[in-house]
């Protein structure tokens, strides 16, 4: 961490209530002070750093202006949360960020009386913070009461649906609700749209560089030296095209654009809005991500995730690996793909490095697209991409998918359109925790009908997924694939197309079978291979498929066992509870089969490595091994002895 030596203002802060005493002046050197503590923090753990560095004025300018916990600031996403914990009281537990029994690299409402709602996924915060301030006026309020309700969302998170259906809510409803634009133009990806363009059309020309703020409905809530700025900006903007603000025909009071970086605008705006707002809202700071510190302010996604990094250049701290990422092998399959077929097109949702597509938008720019924080939408216009034609492949993180659920079924499934979702960060993913695990995907595109679910078991698999992708054109397809490395196999020089509901023998054994769905395969070869020590032979197979699954497989491995396991990496009513009804519905336990289902807990896994998560969630090889031992009714005679 840094030297405490260094940061003499800081060290006196423990909680929020302790930036009261404070001089305006003295709080501009907090921020520099935050900065630093938070570059620091985040180059010894990794992690995100851009939003935060972005949000550091904003953050102790907040604090210092309300009665946080009482009023409820609530970060949307909450990546840029960093420095709000350092001024929350774990300043000294930030060396344990997104570390097992650590604090989490997110808001959590189970960490701390400082983070009111919990948050990782976008355009959730307007809609909690109405919710806070209906709570309040109606009398719900908890031990403490409810105060003011402070919304902090980004362009980019704006953009999405669920954020413009709160502000129509709370224009409607009127209630006092402090929402702030933290727009930095750049959200993890630089922001599409037109929400992106409206903004930028309210600051980018010359005269709004002057102003301090401008407001058409809240001139009179500004600080005197503001209002005859403001007063000139109202008259101007009659006569621009942009003719006014979007938030005021939704019922908000607009002030802004302001300097999110210049303590005294912000101090005199909040403590103004603090003093004299009534109604909704919305304040609009424009910020740096990654401000203050060179690499990050230089960053094309201005340092928005990092690895521990070296302070001085910047340079991450990444263990080499001789495999490539699952993500890279999905972008270099699909390009190669593409390649042929002039109808393959590519959809991302915000997050074209994050699923590789960013490499297939430097190849065929004109046919990837980026619809910003918007996955329902990027759902629906792969199927209309799909039914004009087209082969979309909607590149999206599991966690993410949750999102556009209704329009997976509605829209994709029920018509049966060909859209290829390449589903990344499928199971554990680490540092991010539970909010980013992939753990549902497999249950909630199994049970769809027509749908066909792929898992690839390496990165050698996935080639050959990406190519069923491309050549399956009866009704929707997805294969899921993990985050990270490969586990290093020998790669194909091209995709061959699998059999639709095929899977495979890996190793042929005795008494009891083994069927992995996705890459825990590795894990049940380690396991066999402790296994044969004790004189068992599994027979290991890779399912490929979760829908349809292969019958004939399955039933024959049933036939030729005394026990069957299945190991996925998601929740219970996936891959393992389709094949416990197929063996029901043929009768093979009437014949006694004994059967198990190897599936996560129950439970939500925090962050910690992925081998730890897995270790948590019983699917590591020493687990696998004890699992058939268990099946068999071996005793393990070293478990024993110890």
């Amino acid at each position: 961490m840094t030297d405490r030596s260094t940061t003499p203002l800081l060290d006196r802060i423990r909680l929020p209530a302790d930036l009261k005493g404070l001089t305006d002046r003295e709080l501009r050197q907090v921020a520099d002070e935050l900065r630093a503590e938070t570059i620091s923090a985040v180059a010894e753990t990794g992690g995100h750093l851009g939003a935060g560095l972005g949000v550091v004025e904003m953050t102790v300018a907040l604090h210092a202006v309300f009665d946080t916990p009482k009023d409820r600031l609530i970060w949307d996403v909450s990546h840029q949360c960093y420095p709000h914990k350092i001024l929350t009281g774990r300043r000294d537990r930030m060396s344990t960020l997104r570390k097992k029994d650590g604090l989490s690299g997110f808001t959590k409402r189970s960490e701390s009386p400082y983070d009111p709602f919990g948050a990782a996924h976008s355009s959730t915060s307007i809609s909690a913070a109405l919710g806070f301030a209906v709570a309040r006026d109606l009398g719900g309020a908890p031990e403490h009461g409810i105060g003011d309700a402070i919304a902090v969302i980004g362009d980019g998170a704006i953009s999405a649906g669920m954020a413009y259906e709160a502000l129509n809510n709370a224009g409607h409803l009127k209630k006092r609700l402090i929402v702030i634009l933290n727009d930095n133009e750049m959200s993890i990806a630089p922001p599409v749209g037109a929400m992106s363009s409206y903004l930028s059309r309210l600051y980018a020309g010359a005269p709004f560089q002057e102003f301090k703020a401008a407001a058409k409905g809240a001139v009179n809530l500004l600080p005197e030296p503001f209002r005859e700025g403001a007063k000139r900006a109202k008259d101007m903007l009659k006569h621009m095209t942009v003719g006014g603000t979007l938030f005021e025909e939704l019922g908000f009071s607009y002030v802004g654009p302001i300097d999110g970086h210049d303590m005294e605008q912000l101090l005199a705006v909040l403590r103004t809005v603090k003093e004299r707002a009534t109604g909704p809202i919305l304040i609009h700071a424009i910020t740096k991500k990654g401000k203050g510190y060179a690499p990050a302010e230089r960053a094309v996604d201005g340092g928005h995730a990092t690895a521990a990094f070296d302070m001085v250049t910047g340079k991450q701290k990444k263990a080499p690996s001789n495999a490539p990422s699952y993500t890279k092998v999905f972008a270099q399959s699909l390009i190669h793909e593409a390649e042929a077929d002039s109808k393959i097109v590519a959809v991302t949702a915000a997050m074209p490095d994050g699923t590789g597509l960013n490499l297939f938008a430097e190849r065929f720019p004109n046919r990837c697209f980026d619809v910003g924080i918007a996955e329902q939408h990027g759902v629906t216009f792969s199927a209309g991409l799909a039914a004009g034609g087209l082969k979309p492949f909607c590149a999206i993180y599991s966690t993410f998918l949750q999102r556009g659920y209704d329009q997976v079924v509605h829209d994709v499934a029920l018509q049966r359109l060909p859209v290829r979702f390449a589903v990344d960060r499928a199971g554990l993913v680490g540092a991010d925790g539970a909010t980013h695990a992939g753990a549902f995907d497999i249950a909630y595109l199994s049970n769809l009908p027509g749908f066909v679910v792929m898992a690839a078991a390496d990165e050698a698999e996935l080639v050959h997924m990406v190519a069923t992708a491309v050549a399956h054109d009866d009704g929707p397809i997805a294969f899921r694939f993990p985050r990270g490395e490969g586990v290093g196999v020998d790669m194909p020089d091209r995709g061959i197309p699998l059999e639709i509901g095929k899977g495979r023998i890996v190793a042929e054994g005795a008494r009891v079978a083994i069927l992995s769905f996705g890459t825990r395969l590795a894990e049940v070869q380690k396991a066999a291979e402790n296994l044969s020590q004790k004189g068992i032979t599994p027979t290991i197979a890779d399912a490929r498929f979760s829908k349809p699954l292969d019958r004939d497989l399955i039933l024959q491995l049933a036939a030729d066992h005394e026990a069957l396991i299945t190991i996925e990496e998601g929740a219970v009513g996936g891959f393992g509870a389709h094949v416990a009804q197929l063996l029901a519905d043929e009768g093979v336990f009437d014949n006694g089969l004994k059967f198990r289902s190897m599936v996560f807990p129950d439970i939500f896994i925090d962050q910690s490595s992925p081998v730890d998560m897995y270790e948590t969630a019983g699917m590591n090889a020493p687990q696998i091994e004890a699992k058939v031992l268990e099946v068999l009714g071996v005793a393990d005679m070293a478990s024993r002895r110890a």
